[in-house]
């Protein structure tokens, strides 16, 4: 697979992959990581358990990857925006855990991806912003690399 082989890949999102949520980059949304972590944690001693999250230092965005058809049921959020289909994400190689560049916030592992609903909760809560505007998400998601 082009991640593991230090390349970007571009997957559409929805489908049999996944839907993301956009978020600010700030210390509120680090917080909810945190708190994620906790919620996801497994044992193990992992303190990456949150599931997959993507940081783009550039446009100090935060991206969530979260089941297929979260989308659908994500109601319009303030301080998180779901996309699912017809939009496409450039993800970084699984090797780029640091900028430059976006990069593995959280790693991508076969055994989760991040549960929307206290991911919700926890953005209304700790409340990171701004978030970005949808238009201009689907035109950039794809060019992240």
């Amino acid at each position: 697979m082009s991640l593991q082989q230090g390349r970007v890949l571009q997957l559409p999102l929805g489908g049999h992959f996944f839907d993301i949520v956009v978020t600010a980059s700030c210390p509120e949304a680090y917080a909810v990581v945190s708190l994620m972590d906790e919620v996801q944690h497994a044992g193990g001693g992992r303190p990456d358990a949150c599931g997959p999250v993507i940081e783009d230092p550039e446009r100090q965005w935060l991206i969530w990857l979260v089941p297929p058809g979260a989308r659908e049921s994500w109601a319009p959020h303030r301080y998180g925006m779901c996309l699912g289909s017809p939009h496409q994400l450039a993800l970084p190689p699984m090797t780029q855990a640091e900028p430059p560049g976006p990069y593995w916030l959280r790693p991508c592992r076969g055994d989760r991806l991040v549960p929307p609903a206290p991911l919700r909760d926890f953005l209304d809560r700790f409340q990171p912003g701004p978030i970005p505007h949808e238009e201009l998400l689907g035109n950039v998601l794809s060019t992240i690399s």
